[in-house]
């Protein structure tokens, strides 16, 4: 018994303390065996492991299903704010773009007095400020209305009145009001529509004097083609963009009125082509073997590029044409009578590429 018990009695502390490092030290070799043990094992495991291999956590199978519900949410209020608008309208556009595929506008050779030379097919020179027509009236109101929101709002509790299940009240408390909105804005539009008809129609069926072989001949504004020799009276609106060429005014010049092209007040100064303005009578434009190069149609109206070319005369005549060259269509003459060729009929004149389709109304 007392060889058992220590001359020199240890700390409760100590005691610890070395039990403590004891333990840790016994820790740290069982991992430094096992360690190795799994590094002598690596060689022996496969290269690539099955999916049999990889287990998954209880939470992955509660997470994916709540981030797929909230990615659903936020796809369904995108719809509802305003998404299916844009996806009505691409699609629109969309349908729009294959059934009128834009020409591509290219530059352009125009011979004086020779529409049949012209290498492509241009557009009427048809004024048309219409929307719809008889097929596409209906439809076309029905659809500008209740492509908003709150139209289509109405429309689907009307619609849901017929489901059993839905139906709150009697019907006519749903559709009578609906009913009485689209009549009013389908006899609104019509009556908007046939305005804008009879304005086009007076527009289209102005008369001008067309400068021909055979002298003057009367033609609509609408049978103007490219090419024709228009002459222009004062006080008169030009029928298409044309090239100035001659004046009954001894200075060669002609001042025009732009207020209803630009809203500029001011009159402006044009200057004919030197080279047909020196001819000594009317009649000897279509002696001469000339054209004018126009650049292609564009909705600058302040700036033109061209060249003016006359081949039989020998050397050849080459004058430069500028925007003081130019009469736009939808201006008005505002001194003398003018002589022009047209080089821009229709929809590529200056004055209808700038202009912008009417906003509908919206009840």
């Amino acid at each position: 018994m007392a060889d058992q018990i220590p001359l020199h009695p240890v700390p409760r502390s100590t005691q610890r303390r070395a039990a403590y490092y004891t333990s840790a030290a016994a820790a740290q070799r069982h991992n430094r065996y096992q360690v190795e043990d799994e590094s002598s094992h690596l060689d022996e495991m496969p290269l690539m492991m099955s999916e049999e291999g990889f287990e998954n956590d209880e939470s992955d199978y509660h997470t994916l299903p709540r981030a797929r519900i909230s990615q659903r949410r936020r796809g369904l209020e995108w719809f509802i704010c305003g998404g299916w608008k844009f996806l009505c309208t691409s699609c629109s556009d969309w349908l729009i773009n294959i059934c009128r595929r834009k020409k591509e506008l290219k530059a352009r050779t125009v011979w004086l007095g020779c529409p049949e030379k012209c290498e492509e097919k241009y557009p009427k020179n048809a004024i048309k400020n219409q929307k719809y027509n008889v097929f596409t009236f209906i439809p076309g109101v029905l659809y500008e209305q209740f492509k908003f929101f709150l139209n289509l709002y109405f429309l689907v509790v009307s619609c849901s009145q017929f489901v059993p299940a839905l139906k709150i009240g009697y019907l006519y408390t749903y559709w009578a009001p609906l009913g009485f909105v689209l009549t009013v804005t389908v006899v609104r539009e019509a009556v908007d529509e046939f305005r804008r008809y009879k304005r086009d129609k007076e527009m289209n069926s102005q008369l001008y004097s067309k400068l021909t072989v055979r002298g003057k001949v009367q033609v609509k504004s609408s049978d103007i083609q490219v090419g024709d020799l228009i002459i222009v009276e004062k006080n008169q609106r030009i029928p298409s963009d044309m090239v100035f060429l001659r004046t009954s005014e001894k200075t060669g010049s002609c001042f025009i009125r732009t207020d209803q092209l630009d809203g500029e007040t001011d009159w402006k100064l044009k200057v004919a082509v030197s080279c047909t303005q020196r001819l000594p009578a009317l009649g000897d434009l279509f002696s001469i073997n000339a054209y004018v190069y126009a650049q292609k149609p564009q909705l600058d109206i302040h700036s033109f590029e061209g060249t003016f070319t006359r081949e039989d005369s020998d050397p050849a005549v080459h004058e430069s044409l500028s925007i003081e060259n130019t009469l736009w269509a939808s201006t008005v003459v505002a001194s003398g009578t003018v002589i022009g060729v047209v080089i821009y009929t229709g929809k590529e004149t200056r004055s209808v590429m700038n202009t912008s389709n009417p906003k509908n109304k919206v009840s």
